[in-house]
């Protein structure tokens, strides 16, 4: 990642509300299929509103932005002391090493890391995706994109619509 967009988040983060804690979208609903323990991993963290979350329920959480200002944003809020906050590239892949019980990426897409997330989670896991989907750009899924990137998996949801696609899966 440039410099350029690495300063551009920072800003970002700085601006705004940090929000609560909160399940990740597509596990709105779905939280009991969480397991009661174990160890969890929020890639693309932000402020951490899902991290915190996930610690808040009992699981071992780290977490992973590249954006400073986020990061310090999360271990400021209430519960964020029981989450290991790590600023890394994910252009430069995962820093962290599985197996994970649970791997969400909330809103951020980068298809080069699908293989990763599979790969650092336990059997039995849970994975736990939101995309921007339709219309153009990198940032932005094409219709069918999570399925085809993570239907080998066993499937316990999937949806697209209101600009974002879900997907919530098992590994065998």
């Amino acid at each position: 990642m440039s410099t350029a967009d690495r300063e551009r988040w920072d800003a970002r983060f700085a601006a705004g509300d940090a929000g609560e804690p909160a399940p990740p979208a597509a596990l709105a609903g779905r939280e009991h299929l969480l397991p009661a323990s174990g160890r969890a991993l929020d890639v693309a963290c932000g402020r951490g509103t899902v991290a915190v979350w996930l610690a808040g329920r009992g699981l071992a959480v780290d977490a992973v932005d590249v954006a400073a200002v986020a990061l310090a944003a999360g271990r400021a809020r209430p519960g964020g002391d029981a989450v290991r906050w790590i600023e890394a590239d994910l252009d430069d892949g995962l820093p962290v090493a599985g197996p994970y019980d649970v791997v969400v990426s909330q809103r951020f897409r980068a298809p080069a890391l699908y293989g990763a997330l599979v790969d650092v989670l336990a059997p039995g896991g849970l994975l736990v995706v939101t995309v921007l989907a339709g219309g153009d750009g990198p940032y932005r899924a094409a219709p069918g994109e999570l399925l085809a990137a993570f239907g080998h998996l066993a499937v316990v949801h999937h949806e697209e619509t209101g600009g974002e696609a879900h997907l919530v899966a098992r590994r065998p």
